[in-house]
């Protein structure tokens, strides 16, 4: 009896590996939970929701507080070959923005990564950035630029700046007026859910 049991055990657990998909976020510190419990963080909440959805879908959170683009297209090579992923989530560029580095390297290094992503299989989906406004319109413009620019060229759906109706909002920012605090975390969730469910194999659309 315990034998069937083991080997039923062992072809569920092999069917789950077969089937369910994997979504990896390559992003920075506002997808790294920073200032926050990690099970606060909007990543952990969107596996959430699409486990209580019944969708087959394995997310993995491969961000670092402090990434730039350059360090997100140096660690996807092993993140890809790692999870296989059917979907990764791209969220970065606001430390690029940030440090003042340039337009130009931040949509060479996104267009990489995407190009990467989809020679492996992965479907894409960008997350748009953008910085404060004392770095001054002209450069603010030229970064939040690129994420359309590259959504244009590579016909890879894109996600509007997922803080754009949370950053201005004091009780949804901690302290330092940079990172969203929990409260908006299932704001920030429910917004790349939408842009998600489209690119997923298993997602109840398909399933109908």
């Amino acid at each position: 009896m315990l034998s069937k049991f083991c080997l039923w055990l062992g072809a569920a657990l092999f069917s789950l590996n077969i089937h369910a998909e994997t979504v990896v976020v390559l992003g920075d510190s506002i997808s790294a939970a920073y200032g926050i419990e990690v099970e606060q963080g909007w990543v952990r909440l969107l596996e959430s929701k699409l486990r209580k959805a019944g969708i087959e879908a394995l997310v993995r959170n491969e961000s670092i507080s402090g990434e730039t683009s350059a360090g997100g297209l140096a660690r996807i090579d092993r993140i890809l070959g790692e999870e296989k992923p059917s979907v990764v989530i791209i969220e970065l560029g606001a430390n690029d923005g940030l440090r003042g580095l340039s337009p130009a390297a931040l949509k060479h290094n996104l267009d990489e990564i995407i190009r990467r992503s989809r020679a492996r299989g992965a479907k894409v989906l960008l997350l748009s950035m953008t910085i404060p406004p004392n770095y001054g319109k002209r450069y603010i413009d030229m970064i939040y630029n690129v994420y359309h620019e590259l959504s244009r060229e590579k016909s890879v759906p894109l996600v509007p700046f997922i803080l754009g109706d949370i950053a201005l909002v004091e009780e949804l920012m901690q302290p330092d007026g940079l990172h969203p605090n929990a409260k908006a975390q299932p704001l920030i969730a429910d917004k790349i859910w939408q842009h998600l469910l489209p690119l997923l194999n298993t997602s109840p659309e398909k399933r109908d």
